[in-house]
């Protein structure tokens, strides 16, 4: 669809998630509905809108190259100067790391919002034509493209820096880890093929799993540390591993809120992490740490760059 001379022209990207699935008989859901269907439900308004078909997935079962498809997809429309903003409809299970992938590899000269839903398009109190509208709104407001990408979801709009789901079931399903700072700028470089594994720390593990990822050619690792980032020293004697090997690896914490500092010692808190060659997130919890040690990674950067870019 082409804006008329009086509308605004929204882009709508569809990728599948919640927004766009329905139960199938057997009580299990399956995106099936397509750009054209979402856009559909929404009532007449002063916004034409054109919608964008890129995949239907869950966002379970994405890959770093479908998030990199995503990327590509919204810097294509950021630069079509008929578009005046951008909506992605994605699944909740991972829209801050795609959201956070866009955040860093695109330069935003229009708002780019990022939205989906709890519940199925057929489910008596669905959330996706609400939170479509309102992010469809969102996209319209051109001081927004000041803000970063944005995630629009359960009444509230969010920048994706930062961003985490917390909670499965409510409809207000997203909020920001606290002490954030501003995201580091812009990166080149494809993610699609590269391996960065997230593996997770719990009292008494052993480095068994970060020897396996470095085994499988992972080319850097986030642990998804305890408390403000710390572990045991047997993870030290692993991350002492993955640094002889030149992989990098960055630290962040199951705990969803509050700044990661190293302070602790013992043998196997974050000051001895530190030592050992680990790198602190401050404030970017396992999945965002991830894409943002990505975009690092593919973008060649060095060892004092990827410690910078995370504090």
């Amino acid at each position: 669809m082409i804006g008329s001379l009086n509308k605004p022209l929204v882009a709508v990207i569809a990728t599948g998630g919640t927004i766009a699935s329905k139960r199938n008989a057997d009580g299990s859901s399956a995106p099936c509905l397509d750009g054209d269907s979402l856009v559909g439900l929404l009532p007449q308004s002063s916004v034409d809108l054109r919608a964008i078909d890129l995949m239907a997935k869950d966002s379970a079962s994405l890959t770093l190259a479908d998030m990199q498809s995503i990327s590509n997809a919204v810097g294509k429309l950021l630069a079509d100067d008929t578009i005046d903003g951008v909506v992605v409809l994605h699944g909740t299970d991972a829209m801050e790391e795609s959201a956070m992938l866009v955040q860093l590899q695109n330069r935003l000269t229009k708002p780019v919002i990022f939205t989906g839903a709890q519940h199925t398009a057929d489910h008596p109190q669905a959330d996706g034509p609400a939170n479509l509208a309102a992010a469809i709104a969102a996209a319209t407001d051109c001081k927004n493209a000041g803000r970063g990408v944005l995630v629009c979801f359960g009444g509230r709009t969010s920048p994706a820096w930062g961003l985490y789901k917390h909670s499965a079931d409510e409809i207000d399903a997203f909020r920001q880890s606290t002490g954030q700072d501003n995201p580091p700028g812009l990166y080149s470089g494809d993610v699609g093929a590269l391996r960065i594994d997230i593996i997770a720390i719990y009292p008494g593990c052993d480095g068994a799993l970060i020897d396996a990822s470095l085994d499988a050619g992972a080319q850097g690792i986030v642990l998804a540390a305890l408390g403000s980032g710390n572990a045991n020293p047997s993870i030290v004697e692993a991350v002492q591993r993955s640094s002889a090997r030149n992989v990098p690896l960055v630290v962040s914490s199951r705990v969803p809120q509050g700044k990661l500092t190293p302070s602790y010692g013992g043998g196997g808190g974050g000051h001895d992490l530190s030592l050992a060659g680990a790198t602190h997130s401050s404030n970017l919890r396992p999945g965002q740490a991830r894409i943002l040690l990505a975009v690092l990674i593919a973008g060649g950067a060095t060892e004092h760059s990827i410690k910078d870019a995370f504090a």
